[in-house]
Parts: C-alpha cells; sequence; structure tokens
C-alpha cells in the first residue's frame, strides 16, 4: 500500500467519506506524493502520450494558428504567447522554432509565458527549452499574468482538473464519495449532498439508478479567469484535450499507468487520474465573459490547418521509413479510431475576430 493511500484511508477514518473530487485532488497534487509533484508522466516512458510528444506537426500547425489569429486580432505588440499545463514545454519548444521561421520579429518581440504550479515540471520546462528559457516567464496562476494581449494555449490540461460525481439513487441524485469497504479499502458510495436538477443533463430525467453525472466548477472556474483577461486586454485562447461537445451521462472516471488503464481506487498517487471534458460547459464560461466560442474535433483542426499537406512536405525527399512514420503520425493525431474524434478544440475570442478555421462562424 502506498503511503498516500494509507493517509486518505486514515483521513476518511477520522473525517468520513470524502467528495470524489477531493480524492482526485488529493491523487494528483498533494504535495508529498501527488501523481503531478512526483512523477514524469509524459512520453513513452512515462503513462500517456500527449499530441505533441506523438508529432512536431501538431506544434507547427498550433503556431500558425495563433500567428493567423495574432494577424486576426490587429497584430498587438506587446503581446504574451502563453502556454497552460505546458507538460514538458515540448508544444511551446515546436511552436516558437515554427513562428522563428514565420516571422522572427512577432518570435522574439512576444513574451514568453509557461502557467505551471509544479516546481518539478518547471525544471523538466526549462531543460527542454535550455535555448530559449532565458526569455520565459513562470507563472502560478493566469491571474498573474502581464496586462497585455494574450495568445494562450492549454493542451490536454482540463482533464486534469478535479471533478464532482453524483449518483442516481431511488430517490435523486447524491454526490458520489470515497469511503472504506468492509475490508477497510477504499470504495465509492452515494452521499448526502444532492444535486440540483437544473444542473442536470436533458437525458438525466430517464437516468437508471447507478448512472452517473459529472460536474467541474473547477474547470468552469479556471476558463472563466482566462476568458475574462481576454476580455479586458484583448487575446486569443485554443484548448485541445478529450471530452465531449454536449453534456451527457457516464462516468468518465478513470486512471492510466504505463499506458494501462487500472481502478481509480487502486493507486493514489501512482497513476494518472483524468475525466472526459465537458467542451459546453468550457464554452459557456467562455460566452459568460463576453467572447466567441467555437469547438470542433482535433482531426478537422489539424486537417483544416493542413497537416496532410505538412507530412507531404516533411516526407517528400525522405526515406520509406520516414514516410511510413509521418504516416503513422497523421493517423494518430487525426484519425478517427486515435485522437481525431476523441479529442475536440475549443477556441475561444473576443466575438468579432474571425479565426482561423471557425472564420465562417463569426456572426
Amino acid at each position: 500500500m502506498s503511503g498516500l493511500k494509507r493517509r486518505i484511508i486514515e483521513l476518511i477514518t477520522t473525517v468520513g467519506a470524502i467528495p470524489a473530487s477531493e480524492y482526485m485532488a488529493l491523487c494528483l497534487f498533494d504535495p508529498e506524493a501527488g501523481y503531478y509533484t512526483t512523477r514524469e508522466p509524459f512520453g513513452a516512458g512515462g503513462d500517456f502520450i500527449t499530441a505533441p510528444e506523438v508529432s512536431q506537426m501538431f506544434g507547427e500547425l498550433v503556431a500558425v494558428w495563433f500567428y493567423e489569429a495574432w494577424r486576426a486580432i490587429g497584430s498587438p505588440m506587446p503581446v504574451t504567447l502563453a502556454e497552460i499545463g505546458p507538460g514538458r514545454g515540448t508544444l511551446m519548444k515546436d511552436m516558437l522554432r515554427t513562428l522563428q521561421r514565420l516571422d522572427p520579429a512577432f518570435a522574439t518581440g512576444a513574451s514568453i509565458a509557461f502557467i505551471e504550479t509544479s516546481p518539478r515540471l518547471r525544471q523538466v520546462q526549462k531543460d527542454t527549452l535550455a535555448d530559449m528559457a532565458a526569455g520565459v516567464e513562470w507563472h502560478e496562476t493566469a491571474a498573474t499574468l502581464l496586462d497585455q494581449p494574450i495568445l494562450i494555449v492549454g493542451n490536454e490540461l482540463f482533464d486534469a482538473v478535479p471533478i464532482r460525481q453524483f449518483v442516481r439513487t431511488t430517490d435523486s441524485w447524491h454526490e458520489r464519495m470515497v469511503g472504506l469497504d468492509e475490508n477497510g479499502d477504499l470504495a465509492f458510495y452515494a452521499g448526502a449532498a444532492s444535486l440540483d436538477s437544473a444542473l442536470l443533463p436533458p437525458d438525466a430525467e430517464t437516468a437508471l439508478d447507478g448512472s452517473i453525472v459529472e460536474l467541474a466548477p473547477a474547470r468552469s472556474a479556471l476558463m472563466q479567469t482566462i476568458a475574462d483577461r481576454i476580455a479586458a486586454h484583448g487575446g486569443v485562447g485554443l484548448f485541445f484535450d478529450y471530452g465531449h461537445l454536449q453534456p451527457g451521462l457516464g462516468d468518465t472516471l478513470q486512471a492510466l499507468r504505463n499506458h494501462q488503464y487500472e481502478d481509480v481506487l487502486a493507486s493514489p498517487g501512482e497513476a494518472d487520474l483524468t475525466s472526459h471534458v465537458d467542451f459546453a460547459a468550457l464554452a459557456a464560461s467562455a460566452r459568460a465573459a463576453g467572447l466567441r466560442a467555437d469547438s470542433t474535433t482535433q482531426g478537422a483542426f489539424l486537417l483544416a490547418m493542413g497537416l496532410l499537406e505538412r507530412a507531404g512536405r516533411l516526407g517528400a525527399d525522405a526515406g520509406e521509413a520516414t514516410r511510413e512514420r509521418l504516416s503513422g503520425e497523421v493517423e494518430r493525431l487525426a484519425g478517427p479510431q486515435a485522437m481525431g474524434e476523441l479529442f475536440k478544440v475549443l477556441a475561444i475570442a473576443p466575438t468579432d475576430i474571425a479565426l482561423p478555421v471557425f472564420r465562417s462562424r463569426v456572426s
């Protein structure tokens, strides 16, 4: 039994069952034994691989999108190019390399910011950007960014923000709690707190007993903070994650270790805990700040940005092995059976801005 699991059991023994959201937060962010506090989760040697680790083409196309978006908002200077939840820093490294080719004046003139709470990951990011880290500023939250236009990207950020779960019982919806079973091990239970019916998705009325509804007020609050800064100072945001475009029922809380799924309660702090992102809720937070918010799938976005053409150029003078690798990367990033459909993209901006890929949706 891990030290964190023992502490969680002791906590429950002392105070009673805890909400699933609190359990998730302890597993991921406990200062001594949390997953992101102590582990290197990214890449083939970690527990999962993100899109920037799959291929340099992802970061290159995201950079092109932000450059076009920056021009769409009037090419303001000064401007901040920021990444929230930057992992190892691979995405920003690829973006800066691409932007340096597109427009050296923009690449060197923009303020570069990472929003990262983990001291360990900050050091990893500094190592990744060793040749350019001197110009990067690190922030604990988006609230401390410079008061100027912001171009902000987040990749697989919101899935790791803790969620609340509610389970259907015979009388109503009750918060899902983590308690102890008869053997003293962790187990899920329906707690006393109930859910206001106004917060339920449309299909909840016919839900069977045991059905799960997930709400993520912390995710909405984070998006609200970002959207408020864009509304106040200008800019755009682009966010990638796996999830759904419309709210609905379902238990999506999952644990991943060594690229394999495992029981959510099995190894607190030793596996990544995530859940699918409700993009409709994030869009609602952005719109509440007066912004426009548009969503599509990652596959549609990358194909519209020229993924096939970029792969073709990279493979034009390469050998067969390289072309096969590039083909595999395209399939993994944009294929419907891979990241292409499961992962979604949310773009936010002032309402009068015609964003790349989403231009036709400006009213």
